[in-house]
């Protein structure tokens, strides 16, 4: 899986760092999670992680580099859990399964938190490098539709057609779309009806 690219300090030389650092990093995470960018402290993260200080400033340059390492640790799990998901993908009956899927996941949590990724870009994208990070993570995962979608024209006999990059950022668009309406009235319905419709259209462009 491709590293995503951000001007933080430099990786841990030991085992011992590199867990103190993802322990900072998760600590961070969470609170992020749970309270949005702008309301979480240095101070938090401190309490939370049970680091001091200087820790903190040993493995990141200020706040806005530990933004960048919450945004590339949300990355990792969205986007990996999402791979998994759409691995080896190469039909519609395949992409209706990871459909389902996202539903089902949704459905566990109560509609509740909405995409990680998405809930950082509505508060992050006019921070030029919080933006080019979250810009990369939503490329990537828009690559991975497009892999799919690659490999079902390929397994109909037919080459690739240079619309296929539209149609990934379409499905996206309609899942982040989905999700945080779902978020808002508790319901998987809007979830379900924006994958649809963008399959159905997927359906269209790719057999056609």
């Amino acid at each position: 899986m491709k590293t995503m690219t951000t001007n933080a300090t430099a990786s841990p030389k030991t085992a011992r760092g590199a867990a103190t650092r993802s322990r900072i990093v998760d600590a961070a995470t969470e609170l992020v999670r749970a309270h949005g960018a702008a309301n979480t402290t240095i101070d938090e993260v401190i309490e939370a992680s049970k680091v001091s200080k200087s820790q903190i400033y040993h493995y990141f340059a200020d706040k806005d580099d530990l933004v960048l390492a919450v945004i590339q640790r949300q990355a990792e799990c969205v986007l990996g859990a999402h791979e998994e998901l759409l691995r080896k993908r190469n039909s519609l009956a395949g992409l209706r399964r990871w459909r389902d899927a996202v539903v089902e996941l949704t459905r566990e949590t109560d509609c509740a938190g909405g995409c990680p990724l998405g809930s950082l870009a509505a508060e992050l994208s006019e921070t030029p490098r919080t933006r080019a990070a979250l810009a990369e993570s939503f490329a990537r995962w828009a690559s991975y539709f497009e892999a799919a979608f690659a490999r079902m024209q390929a397994r109909a006999g037919k080459r690739p057609s240079g619309e296929l990059k539209e149609l990934s950022e379409a499905l996206l668009a309609s899942l982040q779309g989905g999700l945080l309406l779902a978020q808002t009235m508790r319901s998987t319905r809007p979830l379900e009806l924006a994958l649809d419709m963008a399959i159905d259209h997927v359906a269209g462009r790719v057999r056609g």
